[in-house]
């Protein structure tokens, strides 16, 4: 143990350590830094901190088993036997989501709401003689829940008339947004896309969209393919990009003109903050099929880590049946999902560590800013170093020796994102080896790599936009995925390789261990 603690003190030569625990006197009170714009508003930190939403794709398509809807369907088929918004709300709760959002109407025109603009809703079919409002019961149900409420309203209207009018239908779709947003309380996110009809002259008038919007609902995100408040990251696997910034150039893109790796991993040289939601379904299609099964819960947690796991958010479809509600198999992997991720993260090895760093912002005293914040998982406490450093690291000793595959860090991000390029090493027989090498952190960043034992980590920054600010580093044992190899891994573009595949030392660098590619 004294060689070990000799070699931890020499590792930083001409560098003070500070000691998370035990540190006594006072420091003179230092303000926080900077931030490094851009940095998210309000509305866009609370979306980050509820890290997934339950999409709910319903309508007629989940009658007439269609994906997308003719808009000439009779509204006699909406006839759902046992339809309970109490159930959606519950099963996203439990299962650690956020929100929900709905497709208030998808591209048949057809509305879960009564909406006064068209004779083509719930009010036309024979679900509650008539009387129904899905969108009403899922918005009262949500807030018994205490989560979050979204809606869809599909641009593309099959059924309405006058679209391809620009003038008429833009007027026709701000008030049907309008009944959306004025008659059900809060509403959290408007999710929205640029899909167009075939052979139809028509223009969406966003600006004015986005607009009304903001000014109807002062806390809602805005999603689209190009913001304003959060992007799509440009697939449907659920999948970010190994590097995923959350600033971004909004003039980059248009609605329904991405560029798929720029949505995918983001701008560092971005002015504008907008993070990435990844969305995905739990079933092959995104209505209620009889004939489709649901991914298993591992799939989920695979699709967890590659996007809540990559500074996004996950939006998970799962359809409503044909009887208004989620399936009972849809229901069991849910909750299988939540149990699995209950029980890698409820054991943080890292919890009662004892953390030096390098550096401190304010002197090695000041509490405010001291390693041992990183142990508390909150992006309101954070370790700062102090400015004009070059590289940072920090040291941490678990107090005893553990088995892990799996290492969380977060950044705090109301003070921007800021991480480059880092690593985190393990000490081996007196030699530190590479375990992780990434480059963005942002919200929360999660890596996966075979299994590996010891007691002390160290996390290098070697590149930041600004002083790096580190709020969260966890320890934790997934004994559910499938072990990482060469063979069965997905290979990451040069630009991303951030991701660890296997550990072993390369004998070129000497005495220095690599996780590499």
């Amino acid at each position: 143990m004294a060689t070990i603690l000799l070699l931890l003190l020499g590792l930083l030569v001409g560098l003070p350590l500070l000691r998370a625990h035990g540190v006594t006197g006072s420091a003179a009170p230092t303000p926080p830094p900077l931030p490094v714009l851009p940095v998210p508003s309000y509305a866009q930190l609370q979306w980050q901190l509820s890290e997934m939403a339950l999409f709910l794709h319903f309508g007629p398509n989940t009658f007439t088993d269609s994906e997308w809807g003719s808009g000439r369907a009779d509204p006699a088929v909406f006839a759902p036997s046992a339809l309970d918004a109490g159930q959606w709300a519950r099963a996203a709760a439990a299962g650690g989501f956020g929100r929900v959002v709905l497709t208030a109407k998808h591209h048949d025109g057809f509305c879960l709401w009564p909406s006064a603009l068209t004779n083509y809703s719930v009010a036309a079919s024979p679900w509650k003689g008539g009387a129904g409002d899905v969108v009403g019961e899922l918005a009262a149900a949500a807030r018994a829940e205490g989560i979050g409420l979204g809606l869809y309203l599909s641009p593309w209207d099959r059924h309405e008339p006058v679209y391809g009018d620009t003038v008429a239908y833009n007027e026709h779709y701000l008030g049907q947004m309008t009944e959306l947003l004025t008659r059900y309380g809060d509403v959290e996110e408007v999710w929205l896309d640029g899909a167009k009809g075939e052979g139809k002259d028509m223009d969406y008038m966003f600006d004015a969209w986005f607009a009304l919007i903001h000014q109807l609902q002062q806390r809602v995100v805005i999603f689209s393919d190009a913001g304003p408040d959060t992007r799509w990251v440009g697939d449907e696997a659920g999948v970010a990009g190994y590097t995923c910034w959350s600033p971004f150039n909004k003039s980059t893109v248009t609605i329904g003109h991405i560029i798929p790796e720029y949505s995918r991993c983001g701008d560092p040289f971005g002015q504008d903050w907008v993070p990435a939601e990844c969305d995905v379904s739990i079933r092959p299609g995104w209505f209620w099929h009889a004939s489709e099964k649901p991914k298993n819960a591992t799939t989920l947690l695979d699709i967890y880590y590659k996007s809540v796991g990559r500074n996004c958010l996950l939006i998970l479809n799962v359809p409503p049946n044909s009887s208004g509600l989620i399936s009972t198999e849809d229901m069991q992997v849910l909750q299988e999902f939540t149990e699995i991720r209950q029980t890698i993260f409820s054991q943080n090895f890292a919890a009662n560590a004892t953390v030096t760093a390098s550096t401190v912002r304010g002197g090695l005293g000041n509490q405010q800013f001291a390693p041992s914040n990183v142990l508390q998982e909150s992006i309101y406490s954070y370790w700062a170093p102090e400015e004009g450093q070059s590289s940072w690291e920090m040291l941490f000793d678990l107090g005893q020796s553990a088995s892990f595959n799996v290492i969380q860090l977060q950044e705090p991000i109301q003070m921007g994102q800021r991480v480059i390029k880092f690593r985190v090493e393990i000490l081996v027989d007196e030699l530190w080896q590479t375990i992780v090498e990434g480059t963005t952190i942002g919200y929360k960043r999660l890596f996966q790599f075979p299994v590996v034992e010891g007691q002390f980590l160290k996390l290098s920054i070697d590149g930041a936009r600004a002083d790096p600010l580190i709020s969260f580093f966890g320890v934790f044992m997934d004994s559910f995925s499938v072990t990482y190899s060469l063979e069965n891994h997905e290979k990451p573009s040069v630009v991303n390789s951030s991701e660890v595949i296997m550990l072993r030392t390369d004998h070129s660098f000497g005495n220095k261990s690599i996780a590499t590619m």
